[in-house]
């Protein structure tokens, strides 16, 4: 064992040199990496987790157009943040962006500390993107451990641990952190991630050929790429079907917002009903609620994965007759309709932040 490790970190020793050379030759250009301010580095880190590069781009150039500083997002109102967030998911992210904005108004003078361990007591700020933070926008040593660098390593030693356990960042953080040059942190953890997401690909499809370290690497020696990184299997995705309603009354559409806590959060959405019921079912149920449809106008199905449960959805476009015909919906299937709001259809894509899932039976 204590051999192998001896190995493992002769290897490592060796790729710092071919690695940052690849990386200044070869790295995209990316409008964060441009000017790396601590504010840039954070946002950018923040928007990455879970979305692709080439999806965050146009967000993170609105964002800062709109909220070009962390005074300026300390101060925005939700529905402006939201509204800017719609489309990236995972909306706490950016609940937990003002959150720390806040913090960092109130306890640091505006500025994001450069300590690791205070970036880590920030809300929405996990050991990954403090090292992030820390390293490129202030040039200390923390390796930036995420699954891109997780996956090159792994590969580069053979290293058969779980990469979705704790422990095993942990040993990956410690190990590199012994062979990070201690003036360029910032671009070596900039080089792996580039590494990984451009070349060291994910699902046994690197390309080998454009690697700078493949000389290096034992799972490309002993011909077991496909082996790893070796991670547990995910737990099977709970399965919710709903019928989704796009209520017309008078050229307006019907949204509400969803409670304050558990999935999608506060945010907009059309009303919807658990099950998949059929025309004359939902025709019944909507005249129970006190509406009036006139003609109902079935929508394409759509699937929405979230990261523990899919959505399998069914739409209906509801021309509903003016609300003088309206009767007085069923108590007990009220709720549905619990403080709609009306809206034309570029008044929805202006003001409000409707989550994707709702974005497939929008007018």
């Amino acid at each position: 064992m204590e051999q192998q490790a001896m190995a493992h970190e002769e290897i490592l020793e060796q790729i710092t040199v071919p690695l940052m050379k690849w990386y200044h030759a070869h790295a995209r250009v990316l409008p964060w990496r441009e000017q790396p301010t601590p504010y840039r580095v954070w946002l950018s880190e923040i928007m990455l987790q879970q979305t692709r590069v080439a999806a965050v781009m146009p967000y993170f150039e609105r964002f800062l157009e709109t909220l070009p500083s962390i005074s300026a997002l300390a101060d925005a109102d939700e529905e402006t943040l939201l509204k800017l967030w719609q489309g990236l998911g995972y909306y706490n992210r950016a609940r937990n962006l003002q959150k720390t904005a806040r913090i960092v108004m109130e306890k640091y003078n505006g500025m994001l500390p450069e300590d690791f361990d205070a970036l880590l007591s920030l809300p929405g700020i996990g050991r990954y993107t403090a090292a992030a933070i820390s390293s490129i926008a202030y040039g200390h040593c923390h390796p930036a451990v995420d699954g891109n660098v997780l996956r090159v390593t792994a590969r580069l030693l053979c290293y058969g641990e779980d990469i979705l356990k704790d422990r095993t960042k942990r040993t990956v953080e410690d190990a590199l952190r012994r062979i990070y040059p201690r003036d360029g942190a910032g671009t070596m953890n900039q080089s792996l991630m580039e590494l990984g997401a451009t070349v060291c690909l994910p699902h046994g499809a690197p390309l080998c050929g454009e690697c700078p370290l493949q000389s290096l690497c034992l799972a490309k020696k002993e011909h077991r790429i496909g082996d790893y990184p070796q991670k547990a299997k995910a737990k099977q995705r709970r399965i919710e079907y709903l019928t989704v309603l796009c209520l017309e009354q008078n050229g307006c559409f019907a949204i509400h917002k969803r409670p304050a806590k558990g999935l999608l959060a506060g945010l907009w959405e059309l009303p919807h009903l658990e099950g998949w019921p059929e025309k004359q079912e939902l025709r019944h149920t909507l005249q129970q609620l006190g509406l009036a449809p006139l003609a109902m106008k079935a929508l394409p199905d759509a699937v929405h994965i979230f990261s523990h449960v899919e959505w399998h959805m069914r739409g209906w476009h509801v021309r509903l007759a003016d609300a003088s015909h309206v009767a007085e919906p069923s108590a007990a299937l009220s709720p549905l309709l619990r403080e709609l709001v009306w809206e034309t259809s570029s008044g929805l894509a202006q003001n409000y932040s409707i989550p994707a899932a709702f974005q497939y039976f929008l007018p």
